[in-house]
């Protein structure tokens, strides 16, 4: 089970109106992907959106397809700390940074991974779309 924490720091001063609905999205993002609702993760990204992770980079019908399944097991398997540190919004783009620590079990072996996530969005009619994702991540060399 996911235990997820949620802070957030904007740098820009106190959240917006605007800076609220990107953090919302973000966090349904997060959301979804521990309730294994692949059809709400998929309606979150845009159609051209590109997820960069461990130096690969993916198509959203590539993440369908090949990783989403994975990461929402991951998801459910493995205890995450995350918080936004920074949200940054120009006209329609906004950029959010996050940290994350994850601690479990998964598929036998121990996870203690600390990790950072960079999530760029668009604005449209309906709203904020996901419109890239990069994650990154490293072992917690402190815990050692």
């Amino acid at each position: 089970m996911c235990l997820l924490l949620v802070t957030a720091a904007i740098a820009a001063g106190p959240p917006t109106e605007q800076s609220e609905a990107v953090i919302a999205t973000v966090n349904a993002f997060h959301k979804e992907l521990e309730r294994g609702d692949e059809k709400a993760v998929l309606e979150l990204l845009a159609p051209d959106a590109v997820i960069l992770e461990n130096g690969n980079a993916e198509t959203r019908a590539e993440y369908e397809r090949d990783h989403l399944k994975e990461d929402i097991t991951f998801t459910r398997a493995v205890r995450s700390t995350r918080s936004i540190s920074n949200v940054q919004i120009e006209g329609n783009v906004a950029w959010v940074t996050a940290t994350n620590h994850a601690i479990g079990s998964f598929r036998d072996q121990q996870i203690n991974r600390i990790g950072t996530e960079l999530m760029v969005l668009t604005k449209s009619s309906q709203g904020w779309w996901i419109r890239a994702i990069h994650w990154s991540s490293h072992d917690n060399k402190k815990s050692e």
